[in-house]
């Protein structure tokens, strides 16, 4: 595999755990913050704004998952996918930490 697909692994793992938040807030009737909130990842969006919201991030996350061969390129495309999740979640969990903190 070339360095792009590892790339597009890293990537893919980020919008797919984007995805989660996201989705569960939506379907819970939650409000949550989104880019699309005023003002943008601080002011809190409509469960329906999320619910699409997460779906683009799954659709993204899908098509980098095809480009960087997340399920053919062997353990390293898989180990810098979980790679990329790990990521999002660990800053997510920090930003979200501070929020409740306010």
């Amino acid at each position: 595999m070339n360095w792009y697909h590892y790339v597009a692994c890293f990537f893919a793992g980020l919008f797919a755990a984007n995805v989660v938040p996201h989705f569960v807030h939506c379907i819970s009737g939650d409000r949550f913050p989104t880019p699309f909130a005023n003002p943008p990842g601080r002011g809190l969006s409509s469960p329906t704004v999320n619910v699409l919201w997460a779906l683009l991030n799954l659709a993204a996350a899908y098509v980098l998952v095809q480009a960087g061969r997340v399920f053919t390129g062997g353990a390293t495309a898989a180990a810098v996918f979980f790679a990329g999740i790990a990521v999002l979640s660990i800053l997510s969990s920090v930003r979200f930490a501070q929020k409740q903190a306010d």
